[in-house]
């Protein structure tokens, strides 16, 4: 996935407000510990400090938080090229966990690849960091519906 690098055009930065204001009205997604950091038009990134709370029984980080990172990420980065006043709802997804979560941080970066008036399609690349190194665990394709 290409990186977007972030616009600071007035409306991005309304984008930007508009998505943090999603972020902090979302209970579920703040109980997960899932954290805005930043978006532009079409992507959008998240972090997620991982703590005891969020591990399966084998120590690794639940496929639900990274599922629920990548589903909450992609539809914020639909919402950044949404037309008009529509409301971003999920409407499938799949998600590759492509090794075991291990990290003290995890980190989402969601890419709009097609957005379309009805229906847009977002990749999200979920990694776990350690220090400095960085894994890919886990790539989900996300497709929303642009509801009224």
């Amino acid at each position: 996935m290409t990186s977007s690098k972030p616009d600071s055009s007035a409306e991005d930065n309304h984008n930007r407000h508009q998505i943090r204001a999603i972020f902090d009205a979302s209970h579920f997604t703040n109980d997960v510990g899932i954290v805005y950091v930043d978006s532009g038009r079409g992507w959008c990134r998240t972090e997620l400090t991982a703590a005891e709370r969020h591990l399966q029984h084998s120590k690794y980080i639940h496929a639900g938080v990274i599922s629920t990172m990548a589903d909450q990420t992609a539809g914020a980065a639909a919402f950044s090229v949404a037309p008009g006043q529509t409301n971003p709802l999920t409407v499938e997804f799949k998600i590759n966990l492509l090794r075991p979560a291990v990290g003290q941080k995890v980190i989402c970066h969601a890419q709009v690849l097609k957005a379309g008036r009805l229906i847009t399609v977002v990749e999200s690349e979920i990694f776990t960091q350690n220090n400095e190194e960085s894994k890919l665990v886990a790539k989900a394709t996300v497709t929303i519906a642009n509801a009224a």
